[in-house]
């Protein structure tokens, strides 16, 4: 069966960018009837229809829009290759996901020195919980991100990078918790379902058959954290976002149970990693033995 190539994808995918035929042509300096022709051997050969016209204008399928993820990470691809072929380094658009907690307390100088050594690619970094992150690599949306336990991701690979210690916290006021039991029918402060540090609490609420009042969900450690000192309810956060914040003192930490308190941060990938991905691995297995 004919194969995709590579100039059928870069036309196809300079007709969504520009929003038409007209000005992909003029973008790519063929004829008209050039990219037209392109694009309906390559609807054809895919047996399905790319694109829908509204009017004077052209919108994306649902099957276009697949094409578009495979289409950006083979082109991504073809252009590192050729690079590190030429260079040796990689270039070009490396998108990486991570927990908000990992991105705020353990990125920032492993990002900054992969910018130094290989200034040529451009990471463009996504937060979210770790469900929406595995389902993101899953779906080839992120070429790799940053997880933590417990997740299932039988199709993906994945190394262990950082060790994390989960603390219960809760406002100053409120006296030490060893126990579910201790915090009564609180209110529990965590990000949407998918976040594995949810679980983690949830699983140790469980362990005792206590269930929290109610939960308020939010976006970030800063809002969860300010509510948590101001009385409103408990939550569950790393250590290290706690100091990276500066919030050690303004909210008070009580231990978790081993089996529920330590915690592994994965970093999670699709089959063979691409020349960007190659070079973070390294610099996270560097910055693991220094």
């Amino acid at each position: 069966m004919r194969t995709i190539d590579l100039e059928s994808l870069k036309i196809f995918r300079t007709v969504v960018d520009e929003g038409g035929v007209i000005r992909a042509a003029n973008k790519l300096n063929r004829v008209q009837s050039n990219v037209t022709t392109r694009i309906r051997q390559l609807e054809e050969h895919l047996g399905t229809r790319l694109f829908r016209r509204e009017g004077r204008s052209i919108r994306l399928s649902a099957e276009g829009h697949t094409l578009l993820t495979y289409a950006d990470r083979l082109l991504r691809l073809a252009d590192e290759t050729v690079s590190e072929m030429r260079t040796g380094k990689p270039k070009g658009v490396f998108r990486l996901g991570s927990l908000e907690s990992t991105a705020g307390s353990r990125l920032a100088p492993i990002l900054s020195r992969y910018h130094s050594v290989y200034p040529d690619v451009v990471v463009e970094l996504a937060t979210g919980t770790t469900g929406a992150l595995v389902t993101r690599v899953v779906n080839f949306e992120l070429e790799a991100a940053f997880v933590s336990e417990p997740f299932t991701a039988p199709s993906l690979q994945a190394r262990r990078v950082f060790e994390e210690q989960l603390v219960l916290v809760t406002s100053r006021a409120i006296g030490k918790v060893s126990a579910p039991a201790d915090l009564g029918r609180s209110t529990l402060i965590a990000f949407a379902q998918g976040c594995s540090y949810r679980k983690r609490i949830e699983e140790w609420l469980g362990s005792a058959n206590v269930m929290p009042e109610r939960i308020m969900e939010f976006a970030s450690y800063q809002a969860m954290i300010a509510c948590v000192a101001a009385g409103t309810g408990f939550a569950v956060v790393p250590k290290s976002v706690l100091e990276a914040l500066r919030a050690t003192k303004s909210v008070r930490q009580h231990a978790l149970p081993k089996r529920f308190s330590n915690n592994g941060t994965y970093i999670v990938w699709h089959g063979d990693p691409s020349p960007s991905l190659r070079c973070l691995l390294s610099l996270l297995v560097t910055a693991a033995d220094g």
